[in-house]
């Protein structure tokens, strides 16, 4: 079985991620319908600090670097250790992503695991978290992984 072990982010990655991250919350949200093109990457850049509001130092805040076994980079994941909706002992699942050229070798799954245990041992009792519908091998994978739907929006083009 493939295994990712987790370290803290450094500084330098840390700004990397958050370009990078603002520029693909924005394409998911424009790509939903949720947010004009316009101005979506400040208004994700926006959104990331006020939830991260000390960078790297935010408090209860899990900010993440993956590593295979011989100790090369295969994702990151950011996991707040306080639900946005108050739910005593739930985590939630901000962002998690495999490098792309090593996609498909079961870092996604090994990642997730990694990043399950990191929030158990940080306390708390589950983990949330969102993903777009349009990403089907997020939901696959959440879905394999034992994770239940407990909302759902639906939208029809008319």
């Amino acid at each position: 079985m493939t295994t990712v072990t987790l370290r803290p982010m450094t500084p330098a990655e840390f700004e990397e991620w958050q370009e990078q991250l603002a520029q693909d919350y924005a394409q998911e949200q424009v790509a939903a319908g949720r947010w004009p093109r316009e101005g979506a990457v400040q208004r994700a850049l926006d959104e990331s600090a006020g939830l991260l509001p000390q960078g790297l130092d935010t408090p209860r805040m899990l900010v993440l670097r993956g590593h295979d076994a011989d100790g090369e980079p295969v994702g990151r994941a950011w996991v707040a250790l306080d639900s946005p909706r108050g739910i005593p002992g739930a985590a939630f699942l901000y962002d998690i992503e495999v490098v792309e050229e090593r996609r498909g070798r079961g870092f996604g799954r090994a990642l997730l695991v990694a990043v399950e245990d990191a929030a158990r041992q940080a306390g708390a009792t589950t983990l949330e978290l969102n993903v777009f519908g349009q990403n089907r091998t997020a939901v696959a994978l959440y879905d394999s992984a034992g994770y239940d739907v407990v909302t759902q929006q639906m939208r029809k083009t008319l």
